[in-house]
């Protein structure tokens, strides 16, 4: 039975002629066919074969998203080195971390910008500082006699390491994922069977739209998912033309991230918002029409009003994403079940997936051949086992679970145990066998009254009123109640009314009684989110810690 990297090559030596992956360049595509992916290949197992490394040592590619990155990436892999992918966008005293503690021989940048400032933060021994190279320099380099696009990959073991991927740490020091042959051999099984059955008995290539960036193990999962199957991968280039990249590329389906599909909703709701009146009152009436729908009590004119909106109004915004749109796939977070809902009666489903980089990116994925449930994600994927432990915590085994954190056995014994992976995350699954994600574990806010509170379910509810709000943040761990830091130019009269609208379907325990508005930006470049965006409590806890003090100072609402 071939490996993963074995049947990308086959793929790609079966796809010579036809183009598989491409760059958009304005209102124009960069495309390279197979052979010429394959080339880039070869000339970067060229430089490597060079540069005196031996199978198992590690090399740090940083570079945005391209085709390049997929032909070293590939190349590092095929040569039986360890890939370890860095985020392009990361701090310099993270990514000197990262470095630090992987230890590569090579780091391979895309600009000397980009190589420079993952060194400028660099306080370790200069005797094993990586050696920089760029780009360019791997790809002019002459491909051997001995080597051509027909070579495959090095042999490779079922428990060789192929990868070092860093967690974006939500509190400490990110840590390592090492992914085995066999880790991405079973999952890269698992997420092309999925896209085989989205796509159906369909004779043309996925066209598959990707923004994600590559040093996330989902995306880069869907990256070597795309390279296994008949498909054109499209590369983003510019996130601030999301909007016209998706239109150009026309894509069946891509990856999504909840915050962005929320970005969406609220826009269309916007402008639908400063329409005139008889638009606005369409809507509203196919929006109850579908609500009614879904809850089993249709009415007569149900019909007509939702017929009659989903031709003028929810055709214009599907047209947004193309003409070959399937389904829009969702992960990184769980997406509000109001948002999924909007894309359902637009008639785009939303397949949401649940994984950590520790299980190779997926532990559940929707089927796409029946009826999503909203709010849920999915059921587990072939082959892997899942279930609730203590607190309600998701615990799973299987062939995808990580061979252990790089150069931590305490941590990987601390949530490897008789061979279940303690994901951290708490959940619940239905009769279906569709498993719901509650929150985290390590997120849960005791209050002295001893009631434990998961955070996000109130957070996500609290910013569903409130548009303008960049993140709600709930506190009050060790307190007597909860309150919330907004952050965003929201009003302290629009804040409250949406905690009055939260607040009364609520437990008194969950009911969020102050709050606090900030205006800084949360971003990973200031310390409050982490690199794919999460959250990083204990930061803003320390930032905001007057602002919080201060709402627990005053009598509560």
């Amino acid at each position: 039975m071939s490996n993963f990297l074995e049947s990308i090559f086959a793929q790609l030596q079966r796809s010579v002629g036809r183009v598989v992956l491409r760059e958009i360049r304005g209102e124009q595509f960069v495309s390279v066919t197979g052979r010429e992916l394959l080339d880039q290949v070869s000339c970067a197992r060229g430089y490597l074969r060079t540069a005196n490394l031996r199978p198992g040592d590690r090399c740090a590619l940083l570079a945005p998203n391209s085709i390049r990155w997929a032909a070293v990436d590939l190349a590092l892999m095929a040569e039986g080195l360890i890939v370890v992918p860095l985020y392009s966008r990361q701090s310099p005293a993270e990514l000197a971390a990262m470095i630090r503690d992987s230890e590569p021989k090579l780091l391979i940048a895309s600009d000397p910008a980009l190589g420079d400032t993952a060194m400028q933060a660099w306080t370790g021994n200069p005797a094993i500082a990586p050696r920089r190279v760029l780009f360019d320099e791997v790809m002019q380099q002459r491909v051997p006699a001995s080597l051509s696009i027909s070579d495959a990959p090095n042999p490779r073991n079922e428990s060789d390491l192929v990868t070092i991927i860093y967690t974006s740490g939500t509190s400490g020091e990110p840590k390592g994922v090492c992914l085995t042959t066999a880790n991405l051999t079973h999952m890269l099984s698992c997420t092309t069977e999925r896209l085989g059955q989205l796509m159906g008995q369909t004779r043309e290539p996925d066209r598959v739209f990707h923004y994600a960036p590559f040093n996330f193990a989902a995306s880069w999962i869907l990256l070597l998912s795309c390279l296994s199957r008949e498909s054109v991968l499209t590369l983003s280039t510019d996130l601030g033309k999301l909007p016209d990249e998706i239109r150009l590329s026309a894509p069946h389906y891509f990856l999504n991230v909840p915050t962005l599909l929320e970005r969406v909703r609220r826009g269309v709701e916007d402008a639908l918002s400063k329409r005139t009146s008889p638009i606005r009152s369409l809507f509203a009436k196919a929006r109850d029409a579908w609500q009614h729908r879904e809850s089993g009590r249709t009415r007569a004119t149900d019909t007509l009003w939702f017929a009659l909106c989903r031709k003028l109004i929810f055709s214009k915004v599907k047209e947004r994403f193309g003409p070959n749109l399937r389904a829009l796939i969702c992960g990184s977070a769980p997406l509000a079940p109001e948002t999924q809902q909007f894309f359902l009666m637009l008639g785009i489903p939303v397949l949401q997936a649940y994984g950590l980089t520790e299980t190779t990116a997926i532990c559940t994925l929707d089927d796409p051949r029946v009826p999503v449930e909203p709010g849920y994600v999915g059921q587990a994927i072939r082959g892997i086992e899942l279930k609730t432990a203590d607190n309600e915590e998701i615990i799973v085994r299987g062939p995808h679970i990580f061979a252990g954190y790089w150069n931590r056995p305490e941590e990987t014994a601390r949530v490897l145990c008789d061979g279940w992976f303690h994901t951290g995350d708490q959940g619940e699954v239905n009769a279906r066998g569709n498993w719901r994600i509650i929150g985290r574990i390590k997120n849960l806010i005791i209050l002295n009254s001893g009631h434990n509170v998961p955070p996000e379910p109130i957070e996500d509810k609290i910013a569903q009123h409130l548009p303008a709000a960049q993140h709600v943040v709930i506190v009050g761990n060790g307190r007597g109640y909860l309150c919330a830091i907004i952050a965003g130019e929201v009003t302290p009269l629009v804040a409250q009314s949406a905690l009055d609208t939260v607040n009364p379907g609520l437990p008194h325990y969950r009911q969020v009684r102050s709050f606090a508005i900030v205006r800084e930006t949360f971003t990973p470049e200031n310390g409050l989110l982490t690199a794919n965006g999460k959250l990083r409590r204990d930061a803003i806890n320390a930032r905001f810690a007057s602002e919080i003090n201060s709402m627990y100072d005053r009598k509560p609402s």
